[in-house]
């Protein structure tokens, strides 16, 4: 099977970390350059030294991010930047002939407009939104398998977006009303140096934020929207919970019809034929229902779901690592489509 050459740019966040981690794994991927404005110079091995056992960790330096270079030792790019810079390498990176796989916001929106309304500032390369594909292989994989631009989807989006699309597909669920609790662990704040972020400020500390338009809600709006059929507005509360990683969501939503047995056997039916074979989701059965310690480190999302006859709603749950399916891991599924190779290659 042919290997390719691949790079980070941004690649001493968490997000940055976790691909390392990753692709120094892959057994068909060439991790050949990494860069870091912060490290340049440095080797993987000193900056992270859990990596320091792995040969190519010695050898591959830290450099500082330049597109033209990186095209020269790459075929396939990630970036892991904030949103606002990663298109500023996406644009000359996608001219250079490189594919590209953009873990920040800037592709995610197909609305200039929408982007603009969620992020307070104009898009920086509007003329590519067309171009890039939604990174979320369960829904998109026929398409990331020849996409040039993947805008891999952020971590609250895929705790909400799996577990929601097939119902509004399948017209099992309204989709007025839509509420979204979420509990994240605080590395999705990213590895930065702010005082809501501080060990003290976080430990023993629960609390809402981004309310009520947190970022997220402008993808989120938009994939649920194109599965209904329909424009979508949701109630989405995002929460900051003292774990290191790992997302738990829980969905309340109105089903079209009145709660029943019967009901529940079609979605169990409509969860089987969506998810039945999918590598990365595990729907599921009896009891259970999803716990973060499941998932966290892995590229899974748990499923669970109950009827509340009470209440006529149904209300779904599921969990993710965030720096895995959230974010990395996702993303290699992505460039494991693009390239060919099986979908799980360095995933399992």
């Amino acid at each position: 099977m042919t290997s390719k050459k691949v790079a980070i740019v941004g690649a001493s966040g968490y997000s940055g970390e976790e691909l390392v981690r990753l692709l120094l794994s892959h057994p068909h991927a060439e991790l050949t350059a990494v860069t870091s404005r912060q490290y340049a110079g440095q080797t993987l091995a000193k900056v992270f030294p859990k990596f320091a056992h792995h040969p190519r960790a010695k050898a591959l330096h830290f450099s500082e991010p330049n597109a033209e270079l990186l095209s020269k030792q790459a075929q396939v790019v990630f970036l892991a930047l904030p949103h606002g810079v990663a298109a500023e390498y996406a644009i000359p990176l996608l001219k250079l002939g490189c594919q590209v796989i953009d873990l920040s916001a800037d592709f995610r929106v197909r609305s200039a407009a929408v982007y603009q309304e969620f992020y307070a500032h104009e898009h920086p390369a509007p003329e590519l939104l067309a171009q890039a594909v939604y990174g979320l292989p369960e829904v998109y994989r026929d398409q990331i398998r020849s996409a040039s631009l993947v805008a891999s989807p952020g971590c609250y989006p895929t705790s909400i977006l799996v577990p929601l699309i097939p119902l509004l597909k399948a017209g099992l669920i309204q989709p007025e009303g839509i509420i979204a609790d979420s509990l994240s662990g605080v590395s999705g704040a990213g590895r930065k140096a702010e005082l809501d972020y501080l060990f003290v400020e976080c430990n023993e500390s629960l609390r809402a934020y981004g309310l009520p338009k947190h970022r997220h809600l402008s993808e989120i709006e938009q994939e649920l929207s194109v599965a209904a059929g329909q424009p979508v507005v949701i109630q989405f509360t995002p929460h900051l919970v003292p774990v290191n990683r790992g997302i738990l969501t829980t969905l309340y939503v109105t089903p079209r019809r009145p709660v029943s047995t019967e009901f529940g056997e079609e979605i169990a039916a409509c969860y089987r034929t969506a998810y039945g074979n999918e590598p990365f989701v595990r729907v599921l059965e009896g009891k259970a229902l999803p716990d973060t310690k499941n998932v966290v480190g892995t590229n899974v999302v748990e499923l669970g779901w109950r009827l509340d006859p009470r209440t006529n709603r149904l209300v779904v749950i599921s969990a993710e690592d965030n720096l895995v399916k959230g974010a990395s891991g996702q993303a290699i599924q992505s460039l494991n489509l693009i390239c060919g190779w099986p979908e799980t290659a360095g995933l399992i």
